[in-house]
C-alpha cells in the first residue's frame, strides 16, 4: 500500500533511540523527509547518516531540550514548517507517589506532558496558516491503566489524552488532524529497566523478569516495527479522516483489564 508520504515532511521528537528511532526509520521507507530532534545529537548523527544513505531521503537534525521553555520555538527556527509533527519525546519516571518525588515528577512532565503540549501550540498555528497538518502523540496505555506504581506517568498519560482528544475534536475545522497512540509495553531499553525493577519487587530478582513478559499477550512486548507502523498509517492520507482520537496497541491489556479478566 502506498501511504502517499513521499516528500513530505516529517518531524520527530525523541528521535534519538527506541520508538523514536523505529519511526524514523519508518518514515524515511515511505520517503519522507525527516526532521529529528533530541537532546543525543550524536546518536541522531548516526541515525541520520544510515537512512540518507538508505533511502535518499533528506534529513536534519537538531539538539533541543524540551524541558526548556523557549524549545518549541528553537526547533521552529532550526528546521521550519513540517506537514507531519509526532510528539514522542520524554519518559515518566516509574514509582509510586513516594518514590517520585516533586522534582523527577516535574523534569517528566516537563518534557513529556509541556513538551507535547508546546509543540503542538506553535505548529498547530503553523500548519493552520499552511492550509494543512498531522500532529501525533505517542502517549501510553498507562493513561487507561491507572497504575499507582507508575503514579506519574499515569496522570500525565490520562491528561495527554484528554488534551489530543480535546484538540483533535475540532481540529479538522482547520484541516489539521491530531491522533493520539497508546503503546503498551514495547520493546526497547526503557520498558526493560521497568520490567527489572518492578521483578525485582515482586521476586527480589531482577534477572527475573522474563516472567512478567511471560504474562503479557503472546507471551512477549510489542516490537516497535508494530507501533511504527501504525504512525505511518495514521500520518497519511489513507487515514484522513481520523481526528481525535486514541488508538491502544497492546495486544488487548487495556480491554482485557476493563472486563476483569
Amino acid at each position: 500500500m502506498d501511504l502517499m508520504l513521499k516528500g513530505r515532511k516529517v518531524l520527530i521528537t525523541g528521535a534519538s533511540q527506541g520508538i523514536g528511532e523505529g519511526l524514523a526509520e519508518v518514515f524515511a521507507e515511505e520517503g519522507a523527509d525527516l526532521r529529528l530532534v533530541a537532546r543525543r545529537v550524536d546518536r541522531m548523527e548516526v541515525l541520520a547518516e544510515r537512512l540518507r544513505a538508505t533511502f535518499g531521503v533528506d534529513v536534519v537534525v537538531a539538539g533541543a531540550d524540551l524541558t526548556h521553555p523557549d524549545a518549541a520555538a528553537g526547533i521552529v527556527e532550526c528546521v521550519g514548517d513540517v506537514d507531519i509533527l509526532v510528539n514522542n519525546a520524554g519518559a515518566i519516571p516509574a514509582g509510586d507517589l513516594w518514590r517520585v518525588d516533586a522534582e523527577a515528577w516535574r523534569r517528566g512532565w516537563d518534557v513529556k506532558v509541556m513538551g507535547y503540549i508546546d509543540m503542538t501550540r506553535i505548529y498547530y498555528a503553523r500548519m493552520k496558516a499552511q492550509g494543512h497538518g498531522v500532529i501525533l502523540n505517542n502517549i501510553g496505555n498507562g493513561g487507561e491503566n491507572f497504575d499507582a506504581r507508575y503514579i506519574a506517568g499515569s496522570t500525565g498519560n490520562a491528561a495527554l489524552m484528554a488534551f489530543t482528544r480535546a484538540i483533535g475534536g475540532v481540529s479538522l475545522d482547520d484541516n489539521i488532524r491530531v491522533i493520539g497512540v497508546n503503546p503498551g509495553p514495547v520493546a526497547t531499553d526503557r520498558i526493560l529497566k521497568v520490567l527489572r525493577m518492578r521483578a525485582k519487587e515482586q521476586f527480589g530478582d531482577e534477572d527475573r523478569h522474563g516472567e512478567l513478559v511471560a504474562g503479557y499477550p503472546l507471551g512477549r512486548v510489542a516490537e516497535v516495527r508494530e507501533i511504527a507502523d501504525l504512525f505511518a498509517f495514521l500520518a497519511s492520507p489513507r487515514s484522513g479522516y481520523t481526528s481525535g482520537t486514541i488508538i491502544t496497541v497492546d495486544g488487548g491489556i487495556t480491554s482485557r483489564r476493563s472486563i476483569g479478566g
